[in-house]
């Protein structure tokens, strides 16, 4: 039995290696091809991750994204496993523990932004219903896939300066278009897998127009 189960995981790991990925996920490092295979580009619908993304790929500004994926279990330790009430109301104690705390970015403007992104998250929560709903709002709940070619990939696009400009203005920092780009592509509201990527969707390129979200509808106001 222990036999056959070292010969399937070896055989695994044989079909993993040879599958063709995205130009960027083609290094042997291991915490790129998991992420890449397994979460970049599918869609997320939960709130929680939704803030966990945005928190990293603001996070990644200057840096690489290996380094922060290296870091993320440190940075689900500290700042709650992404609970956004409890992160908005994190105090000057906690903050002054998160810039001495080397499992994360120690860069003040940072680490203050994911506080206040959270209050900017929870008021978009309490006019849309959920973040997830503005989100996706923005192209009509549905995926745009664009199955670019083994060039560069855009590092912004309409959709992403739209939802820059809105996140701005509604008080959330570290959302600059690029920022943005990068986050829509992680949580699969862009579909940026390359056409030769295994994982690249079978089919054609959708235009999409960048739409502006909608409040949640509120019940009617019942009669006394």
């Amino acid at each position: 039995m222990m036999a056959d189960r070292a010969g399937a995981a070896r055989t695994g790991r044989r079909r993993s290696a040879q599958r063709r990925r995205c130009k960027w996920a083609s290094s042997a490092d291991p915490d790129y091809v998991r992420y890449h295979d397994e979460e970049w580009g599918r869609p997320v619908h939960d709130d929680r991750r939704l803030f966990e993304m945005l928190t990293l790929e603001g996070a990644q500004a200057g840096l690489s994204w290996l380094t922060i994926l290296r870091k993320r279990a440190g940075y689900r330790r500290a700042f709650a496993n992404f609970n956004v009430r409890r992160v908005a109301s994190f105090d000057a104690r906690r903050r002054a523990a998160l810039l001495r705390d080397p499992a994360i970015v120690r860069n003040r403007l940072k680490i203050y932004s994911t506080i206040s992104n959270a209050a900017a998250f929870l008021a978009v929560q309490r006019e849309c219903g959920s973040f997830d709903r503005y989100l996706w709002s923005f192209t009509g709940g549905r995926p745009v896939v664009r199955r670019p070619g083994d060039g560069p990939v855009p590092a912004r696009s309409a959709l992403s300066d739209a939802i820059s400009r809105d996140l701005a203005r509604r008080g959330f920092r570290f959302v600059g278009s690029t920022i943005i780009y990068a986050f829509l592509q992680a949580v699969g509201v862009v579909n940026d897998h390359a056409r030769g990527c295994y994982l690249s969707p079978r089919t054609r390129p959708r235009k999409t127009t960048a739409r502006r979200p909608r409040a949640a509808a509120r019940p009617a106001a019942r009669s006394q």
